[in-house]
This record gives C-alpha cells, structure tokens and sequence, in this order.
C-alpha cells in the first residue's frame, strides 16, 4: 500500500510529493538529530578521555611498582658462573649487598635406594609393611594381596606422604624400585621391614647432603640446592659444586640512587598530570576545553594524586611522606625537588629513605609509594569508585542518546507515512478536479459552437 502511494505522489499535480515528503522530514529531524549528533560526539569524546585517564593512572602505578619492586634497583641478577649457579631477584624483595662473592662448596644431595632387580613390574616382591622413619615422623606402607607387586609398592610410597617418593626403572634386565627422598640431611629416611616375606634387598646410591656455599667468605649450610637469605632479596639456584672457585653475583645495570629514583618517580608524575590538567581545562574566554572539563570523576583522581606527597608511606623513621624529603606540588599541581632538602635527607638517612619508598614488610601503616599508588587506583576505581562512577554515568549517556536517535527515527517514518497519505489524499482531490475541470471546459465549448 505504502509503495502504491509512494509511486503515485506528484502523478496527478506534477509537483515533486516525494521530495517535498523527504525535505518536510529533514526539516522535522535536522534539529533534533544536530543536537544529537553534538551531544554523541562530546559524550564521545569524554568517554574516550577517560579511558586514557585510566590507562594512564594503571600504567602509573605499574611502572613505580616495577622501579620499586627490587630489579628496578640492580636490574637482571648475572652469575659469573651459569653453569655452578644462577640468581633471580625474590618477588617483593629488594636485592641488597650486591656484588657478592659466591662459593659453591657442595651441593645438597636427596638420598636415594635402589632394589635388586625384579623380571617386571607386575612382578609379585611379596607382602610386607615398609616402615619409613624420617624426621616427619614414621610411615607404615603395606603390600598386602591387593598391590602385591613393584608397581603397587611404589603406588603405596607415594601415597603414604612420608617425603619419600618411589619410580620404577626398567630396562633389558628387568625392573627395579628407587626410593627417594627431599634434599638434604633432614629429610634423610631409614627403612624397616616386617612381615612373611623376605626382607627386600635395598642398596643405597646417595647418601643425603646439605648445600655449603660462601657468601663473602661466609660458610652456609642450607638442606636445598634453591637458597634464599644467603643474599638479601635474591633466591640462588645451585647447579654444581667446585670447592675454591669463586665468581661473583651482581645486577646487570648500576643500581638507582634514592635521588635518581625520586626524580623517576617525579618525572613520571608529572607526565600524568599534565595530561590530566589538558583534559580537565575549562573552555574560558571562548577557547576550547578539555573533554573533561568539570567532569567529577577527573576532579577527584586529581585530587586524590594531589594527596601523595602529604600521605604517610611509613609509621617508622625520620622520613614519612615525600613531603619529607623535599618533593613539593606547584600551583598547576606538578610536582618539583627541592634539591637542598633531598641531598640533606640522603646524607642524613638514605636507607630510611629506600625503606619509605619501599618497606621491607608492608603493613597497614608501612604501604610504601607502591601502597599509597594501589589505594588511590582501588578507591578510583573499585565499584563505588569516582572513575568507575563517571565511565558508567557516560556510558548511560551514549545509551540514552542512541535511544533517543532510535526514536527519532521510528517517529521520522510513522510522519513519513502520515504525510504520503495526506499528499496522495490531495492528488486525488486534485485529479477529480482536474476531471470536473475538463467537463466543465468541454460542456462550455459546446455551447459556444451552438
């Protein structure tokens, strides 16, 4: 029907209806769908700043935690000797007495025992307890008619969480059980047998050692190969023994200075800050603003960064805030060093300084600069958070805009129906005029020719 009307508007009056219909409509929506597409466009604009506001603050935080979370102060940790030990900084920890010289004296051995050889290991090795005795306490194991056999012993092992765990070896002789146990002296294991069978022959392979390495010609004995302790904030691998070799363990890169390290700290800061105050501009004396303008949610993450020089960072110490030490907030919130300060406060307590930046416990009132940055970033942007809060009060926005356009567009089509029928309605009209028009012309014509 729609289509029929359509095809015949302007057929009878010879005026363009169907474009008058289209331009009647533009008319109609140019000024809402203008309004609209404004509004998008801004909404847009602020939903995308910020989203960079929040990238930007995570990358923030990110990077501070990365200079401070140990490496940032060595870099990788580099073994003169890969092949007697490697080195790793321990998560959460900051490598300390570095470079130090390191001796592998002896490795730790686990204590192992072998079986003699049985044809399989379906074989039957007779049923028995094993009473395992270690320094966890004693362990029966029984190999009765139901794991009659060295797989089922070693099952049994296993599963009795003595420490001591059990394989089997096989080869063109046939197979054999091996008992082992955890590195190191304490957790070595005795064995006992009793039952109808005959004892089971085992023959040991390792004897159980600890691990002796030096440390700055300081002996340590340690029941693992992986140590940690031996060098504060760093977990050594022991890979092998060579008794009066030496190398050493060091970073890879100088180790940050607390000068260098508060300046990084600044510099960083201040990067993110001035992209917060461009997008937070006003728009005065008819200039263009930033996408956030007056926007809440960026008031409040400039306010909360604009606390981190007077917040606390620890409860011990001459140094508690970085206000402490000299970094100060301008009046466009950046912040500057005064030197004179920081160089008096390094020379009075540098490692009080490190300790403030970052503690070597956290507690509730020992957060660091890594803790102040996560409380800031949780309290922006956890539910209830004044970021999360202004992404969702945008997103409700761009919603509420695309509704509005869907119902300006179904509103569009149901003027355009109406406003085909009333035009068609009209070129009928204006047809049976015509026709009555004709009529008329020729009755009169006729009369005139009488």
């Amino acid at each position: 029907m729609a289509t029929n009307i359509i095809n015949s508007l302007g057929v009878g009056s010879g005026i363009n209806t169907a474009q008058l219909v289209t331009d009647l409509l533009a008319a109609s929506q140019s000024a809402k769908l203008s309004q609209l597409n404004s509004s998008s466009q801004l909404n847009s604009s602020r939903i995308s700043a910020m989203a960079a506001t929040k990238s930007a603050l995570t990358t923030f935080a990110a990077a501070v935690k990365e200079t401070l979370n140990g490496q940032g102060f060595v870099g990788d940790l580099i073994s003169g000797r890969t092949d007697l030990a490697t080195a790793s900084v321990l998560e959460g920890s900051r490598p300390e007495g570095l470079p130090a010289s390191v001796e592998v004296v002896q490795v730790a051995v686990a204590q192992r025992e072998i079986s003699d050889v049985f044809a399989s290991a379906s074989t039957a090795v007779g049923e028995r307890t094993l009473t395992i005795n270690n320094s966890g306490g004693s362990f029966d194991v029984v190999i009765d008619s139901t794991n009659n056999s060295l797989t089922g012993m070693r099952d049994a092992i296993n599963a009795s969480n003595s420490g001591v765990t059990a394989m089997i070896l096989t080869d063109k002789t046939g197979s054999r059980l091996v008992m082992e146990a955890q590195e190191g002296v304490d957790a070595a294991f005795t064995l006992t047998q009793s039952g109808p069978s005959a004892a089971m022959n085992l023959t040991n392979i390792a004897t159980a050692l600890d691990s002796i390495i030096k440390i700055d010609g300081i002996e340590l004995t340690n029941s693992s190969n992986t140590v940690s302790g031996a060098i504060p904030g760093v977990q050594i691998s022991l890979l092998a023994a060579q008794a009066g070799t030496q190398f050493t363990i060091n970073g890879d890169s100088e180790p940050l200075d607390v000068s260098s390290l508060v300046t990084e700290f600044v510099t960083a800061y201040n990067e993110l800050r001035s992209s917060l105050n461009a997008a937070t501009k006003p728009g005065l004396a008819g200039g263009t603003g930033g996408p956030l303008a007056g926007d809440r949610g960026a008031r409040e993450v400039i306010r909360k960064l604009s606390q981190l020089t007077s917040t606390r960072l620890t409860d011990v110490g001459d140094f508690k805030t970085l206000a402490d030490i000299g970094v100060r907030t301008e009046n466009n919130g950046t912040l500057t060093i005064d030197k004179t300060r920081l160089d008096a406060a390094i020379a009075l307590d540098s490692g009080a300084i490190k300790l403030m930046l970052e503690p070597a416990v956290v507690t509730d009132t020992n957060i660091g600069l890594s803790g102040a940055l996560d409380a800031v970033s949780t309290a922006l942007q956890d539910d209830g958070g004044a970021l999360t809060v202004a992404t969702q009060r945008l997103e409700t926005i761009r919603d509420s805009i695309a509704e509005s356009r869907e119902k300006i567009a179904a509103d569009g089509e149901k003027l355009r129906e109406q406003l085909e029928k009333n035009f068609a309605g009209l070129e009928r009209q204006l047809a049976l005029l015509r026709s009555t028009q004709s009529y008329l012309e020729q009755q009169f014509a006729s009369y005139t020719d009488n």
